[in-house]
């Protein structure tokens, strides 16, 4: 798990690191790590979230393993998967 604030001192360089990231394909899903939440790059409800709450995955095993749930925006087959097994537990 990749912490977005952690990649410099300003956004400049933040951003710079994360383009970097994503183009080696190091970084595939992002989350929001108030709400332990995970989706795609793209997502609309990720791309409003404060940078200070920003993280991001290489894939989704390790977002799960990471306690994070899929987005019911932009990952809604996933997100029915999950919230069908945490139903049942």
């Amino acid at each position: 798990m990749y912490h977005h604030i952690d990649w410099g001192d300003t956004d400049f360089a933040r951003n710079r690191r994360l383009v970097q990231l994503i183009n080696s394909g190091a970084i595939t899903l992002a989350g929001y790590s108030k709400a332990k939440i995970y989706g795609t790059l793209s997502c609309p409800s990720g791309k409003r979230m404060h940078k200070n709450n920003r993280v991001f995955f290489t894939n989704e095993h390790e977002a799960l393993a990471a306690g994070y749930r899929p987005c019911g925006n932009c990952l809604k087959t996933q997100y029915k998967k999950w919230k069908l097994q945490h139903e049942s537990t």
